[in-house]
């Protein structure tokens, strides 16, 4: 079974795209499963020890549509030993006080479960004005910017996984 259960929503394809990305970088499905929210559990959820939480910022500081219907299921996992992180999708331009939001709202819903969360991500190179998806000045976990800075994704990328690899401990 994989080490890594990647939960994701997308409406476009940016997500599901970057998401593909990040397994890839982790070594494939041998190690990381992704699974598209508008179809999982929390069962599914609870398989793992390693969590990456996937879902862009939709309209105007929102959740993705699949997560809006998924966002409950998610407080029905014991989070007891299980490592967390997020990858937001955005658009810093275009919404720059509601940029990565969408990481944010999912992490109010499970940040006192119990989990570890890692991923942390630096703020530093993006620009926007405000974000839920941020405490104590870094990103809840990756934050990408496809409309904006589709060249920076895949170092972004190539960066996070190197650090969330050691922090997974795989």
């Amino acid at each position: 079974m994989a080490k890594i259960g990647i939960f994701y929503g997308s409406t476009e394809g940016n997500t599901e795209r970057i998401v593909g990305k990040v397994q890839e970088a982790l070594g494939g499905e041998d190690v990381a499963a992704s699974h598209n929210v508008n179809s999982a559990t929390s069962d599914d959820m609870q398989e793992y020890d390693n969590l990456i939480l996937a879902c862009p910022t939709w309209e105007i500081g929102e959740l993705q549509e699949d997560w809006d219907s998924f966002i409950d299921q998610i407080e029905d996992v014991d989070y007891s030993g299980k490592k967390v992180t997020y990858i937001g999708v955005g658009d810093a331009d275009g919404y720059p006080d509601t940029y990565q939001d969408a990481i944010g709202l999912i992490h109010e819903r499970i940040a006192d479960s119990g989990a570890e969360f890692v991923g942390k991500w630096p703020t530093e190179g993006y620009t926007f004005e405000e974000s839920k998806g941020v405490i104590d000045g870094m990103f809840l976990g990756l934050a990408i910017d496809e409309d904006n800075e589709a060249d920076l994704t895949d170092e972004r990328i190539e960066k996070w996984v190197a650090q969330i690899k050691g922090e997974f401990g795989i």
